[in-house]
């Protein structure tokens, strides 16, 4: 378990561990919409199965950006006095606009690892 989760933070192929599933070397600190490589370079391990394949992905994007809010809530209210307080709402959006390209990127991880054919 711990093996694979390092795989996928170190941006590996599900399938060889060695080639890259996306064109950046680390999924961390990248900006922009990212550029997924179609086959794996080295063991050509094919990354979209069939169209519209990471649509479930969203769902895990979903998952990880409310967790991410809730933990941002629960971090953030500790500054404030009054429980709910508004000034709470942007320091929320701010974090969940840092963090959007890093979560497409995991999510996209996690569904291909998820799914990848492990009788192999």
């Amino acid at each position: 378990m711990s093996h694979a989760i390092a795989h996928i933070l170190n941006n590996d192929c599900p399938q060889c561990q060695k080639g890259k599933v996306f064109n950046e070397k680390s999924i961390f600190f990248t900006f922009g919409f990212p550029k997924m490589n179609e086959y794996c370079s080295h063991c050509h391990y094919k990354f979209e199965k069939e169209p519209g394949y990471f649509f479930g992905a969203m769902y895990v994007n979903y998952g990880l950006t409310v967790a991410q809010s809730i933990a941002t809530y629960g971090i953030a209210q500790f500054f404030f006095q009054e429980k709910f307080d508004l000034r709470i709402i942007p320091i929320i959006a701010f974090v969940i606009i840092a963090l959007a390209s890093f979560n497409i990127r995991l999510s996209r991880l996690l569904w291909i690892y998820m799914f990848k054919n492990y009788s192999m």
